[in-house]
Order: structure tokens, then C-alpha cells, then sequence
């Protein structure tokens, strides 16, 4: 199993969020992830963002240049 990671700079958001995590493990990333949509973008932990959150996790390490950012 490789790294898994999650880019917030594919989502649209008022910040403008730059951060993208990677880890090992998809439960490791999912925590991250959780806490950071928690602190950062002020959603509330709910298994709905929980499950939002594994339905964007993506095989591998992000790219240096930003992804295209959904609508």
C-alpha cells in the first residue's frame, strides 16, 4: 500500500487553502484531514464530512502545481 493524500487546493473556499495532506494510512490521513477541515474551514466533524473526506483521498503524493478546482 502506498501514500494516500488529499489536496485542498482542488476544492473551492474562501481562503483560497493551499494545504494539501499525505499520509501512510487512510485512517492517519482522515484524522489529519478531519482536524483540518475542523480548525481551518470551521466544518463540523460529522461522519457526512468524514465520509466526503474518503470519497476525495487519492493514490500517491500531490503534484507541486495546483490542481483544477471543482465546481
Amino acid at each position: 500500500m502506498g501514500r494516500k493524500f488529499i489536496d485542498c487546493r482542488a476544492f473551492p473556499s474562501e481562503t483560497k487553502c493551499s494545504i494539501a495532506i499525505s499520509a501512510d494510512t487512510e485512517d492517519e490521513l482522515l484524522e489529519a484531514a478531519v482536524q483540518h477541515a475542523v480548525a481551518v474551514h470551521k466544518h463540523q466533524d460529522t461522519p457526512e464530512l468524514r465520509d466526503q473526506i474518503k470519497s476525495v483521498m487519492k493514490d500517491g503524493m500531490p503534484s507541486e502545481r495546483a490542481p483544477e478546482r471543482a465546481a
